[in-house]
């Protein structure tokens, strides 16, 4: 990551907003931004596989596994404000491959650290957890509030979006969806 680079934007932003960006306030400020790009962008030079252990059970694990409520922060791409909510991901395990409760969240973030749209992220959680763990289904919702449509634009706080992407047998089966959401929704 280019922090004096985007230090320097950062203080050409300042200027043609019409502020001083030596005056004592703003002085750290386009370093104090460039540090935070490094840690809400660190999601693009993360690979999401280097999270994901997964762990052949010799027994046959074939349940519904829900972790619910993930906390995510992600950047909207269209206007690099916040968007802020919970993923909730489910998955049933095939071939004795389990991952470690705590590698869900560690997927979620490394994805959500991009400049992102929900819908997208939304389907690499997916994808991406399909693919290496081989499951016999994938299901993942994402609410979040959009700061682009809180505090600019429409201005409607508390508007949540919804997203939802199901894989193998989440997409055949609407019984083990309507499953899935019911036990989201019980939070």
């Amino acid at each position: 990551m280019d922090k004096k680079r985007i230090e320097a934007a950062v203080t050409e932003i300042l200027l043609a907003v019409g502020e001083n960006p030596d005056r004592e306030g703003l002085k750290e400020t386009p370093k104090r931004v460039a540090k935070m790009y490094e840690e809400i962008f660190s999601g693009l030079h993360d690979d999401p596989a280097r999270h994901l252990k997964i762990f052949h059970e010799p027994e046959q694990h074939n349940e519904l596994v829900i972790v619910r409520d993930i906390p995510l922060y992600s950047v909207c791409e269209h206007h690099l404000l916040p968007f802020i909510g919970a993923a909730h991901i489910a998955y049933i395990p095939q071939k004795g491959n389990i991952i470690g409760l705590s590698k869900f969240a560690r997927i979620v973030d490394c994805f959500a650290r991009r400049p992102q749209v929900q819908e997208r992220l939304t389907a690499q959680i997916a994808d991406f957890l399909f693919e290496n763990l081989e499951p016999y289904g994938v299901a993942v919702i994402i609410e979040a509030e959009h700061l682009c449509m809180t505090m600019r634009g429409v201005q409607k706080p508390g508007t949540k979006t919804v997203t939802t992407i199901v894989r193998g047998a989440f997409a055949e089966d609407m019984m083990l969806q309507q499953t899935f959401l019911q036990m989201v929704n019980k939070g």
